[in-house]
């Protein structure tokens, strides 16, 4: 019998007895709490199914058998890729599992950061709300304002049509190539990114993380983008150099911040970003769902079922 173990969470327990039943399967919730037991178990690994924990060499070369990894996740950024194709493992992930979900709480982070719904919220529950709201603690309209996407894949996508459909919104985009698809379907239009970032009223970040998009907006692209700004991102933490978007906000170049991801997560209690009323941080929440978790659980449950199987998976990353 073909030995899978998890690491990390997962979120459905239907995919865990179906797991306990096809194969010899270990459970880690928690690997690195369990370490040594968790080291003894990748020694006969056939497969990996989970999320979360970093995998390169040091855990892997522990794993001679190892077939395939699961990622119970879109993003892929925790693996070694170089590692995976020297070692001949096949890596998959979960995308369309996703899309939505992060694309929901995309467009409720530019939402609340326009109408400054966490800043509103708290006034209320601080008792505070004696009197009409004045234009000091207005928000901005979001129908009929640009919209501007970096980054425009599935997510992006799924975002520019909440926002076009539903709002009204020109969308605007920049990316490695066109997407005459998205052009057709909602009228988006493409530009180089600091073009883009000169026009768009909303700027929603969506492109993987690589080498290529690590601190991709620092102080240049927050100082291009409009006053009235909001920035907004559901990518990755570390395609945003925090110091720079704190002095952007801070120095008002911009004008709000909604904000799932962070270069270091959790975000630490000290952060200069908690101390700025008009960012909204939420605990990387994006696919944070129920139907969506079970749904990731059961495709990478799925994915590794194919690859174990001789078959090929239908979201392989290598």
């Amino acid at each position: 019998m073909q030995h899978v173990v998890s690491f990390g969470p997962i979120a459905s327990a239907e995919v865990l007895a179906d797991l306990g039943q096809r194969y010899r399967f270990q459970r880690f919730d928690q690997p690195l709490a369990d370490r040594e037991a968790f080291l003894a178990a990748l020694a006969t690994a056939d497969g990996l199914i989970g999320s979360t924990l970093p995998l390169g060499a040091e855990l892997l070369d522990r794993a001679p058998a190892l077939k395939v990894i699961a990622s119970v996740s879109a993003g892929f950024d925790n693996y070694d890729l170089g590692y995976l194709r020297k070692r001949g493992i096949c890596l998959t992930n979960t995308p369309d599992a996703v899309t939505e979900t992060t694309a929901d709480t995309g467009f409720m982070l530019l939402m609340m950061a326009a109408r400054r719904a966490c800043e509103m919220a708290q006034l209320v529950r601080d008792g505070e709300w004696s009197s009409g709201i004045d234009a000091s603690r207005f928000g901005l309209d979001v129908h009929g304002k640009t919209l501007g996407i970096v980054g425009l894949g599935r997510i992006g996508a799924a975002v520019a049509r909440r926002g076009h459909f539903g709002f009204g919104m020109p969308v605007l985009y920049s990316g490695n190539s066109a997407k005459p698809e998205y052009e057709a379907e909602f009228g988006a239009r493409r530009l180089p990114l600091m073009h883009l970032l000169g026009e768009a009223d909303f700027v929603c970040v969506c492109v993987p993380l690589s080498p290529a998009t690590h601190h991709l907006f620092g102080r240049e692209q927050f100082a291009a983008m409009r006053d009235h700004a909001v920035f907004i991102n559901i990518a990755r933490g570390a395609v945003v150099d925090e110091p720079a978007l704190v002095q952007a906000l801070a120095q008002g170049q911009i004008r709000a911040a909604g904000l799932d991801v962070f270069e270091r997560e959790p975000l630490p209690g000290d952060s200069p970003l908690l101390a700025l009323p008009q960012v909204v941080a939420l605990p990387h929440i994006g696919s944070a769902t129920v139907e969506a978790r079970a749904l990731m659980a059961r495709t990478a449950a799925t994915e590794m079922a194919a690859v174990l199987a001789g078959r090929a998976p239908c979201h392989r990353v290598v």
